[in-house]
């Protein structure tokens, strides 16, 4: 196994996924990511528009990454809510989701680390890279 990946490597590898990492909510052992899926309404100005879409916690022990998820609702002033989907909606949500899994799983593979759902995560929530 190599040497432990360094907090700077990883948020450079992580950046380099595309525009999900948010590293202004980063800190060693723990990465947060996100995606804006689904735009409400163009509408308002672009700084306050809402999405449909998801966010992502991973933390790390090592070389070993345990992620957690969850889908809702970005709101104007710029905060995540935990929101059922409306259906119209949840495909492109989920092939958001599920491209994004397969980006950082990848990346981990290839940084000889290991991914994993977190406890909380259930067997129904569980991503794949399909």
């Amino acid at each position: 196994m190599s040497e432990r990946v360094t907090y700077k490597r990883l948020l450079r590898q992580f950046a380099a996924l595309g525009p999900y990492l948010r590293e202004d909510l980063c800190e060693e052992g723990r990465y947060r990511f996100d995606s804006l899926s689904v735009c409400v309404s163009a509408k308002p100005a672009p700084d306050k528009r809402e999405f449909w879409g998801w966010w992502l916690v991973l933390e790390q022990d090592d070389h070993h990454f345990r992620y957690h998820y969850e889908l809702g609702f970005y709101n104007a002033e710029g905060e995540w809510i935990n929101k059922a989907i409306p259906k119209k909606h949840q495909a492109e949500v989920d092939r958001t989701l599920n491209r994004f899994y397969k980006l950082i799983s990848d990346k981990l593979a290839a940084l000889e680390c290991q991914l994993a759902p977190a406890d909380q995560v259930t067997n129904e929530l569980t991503v794949t890279a399909a």
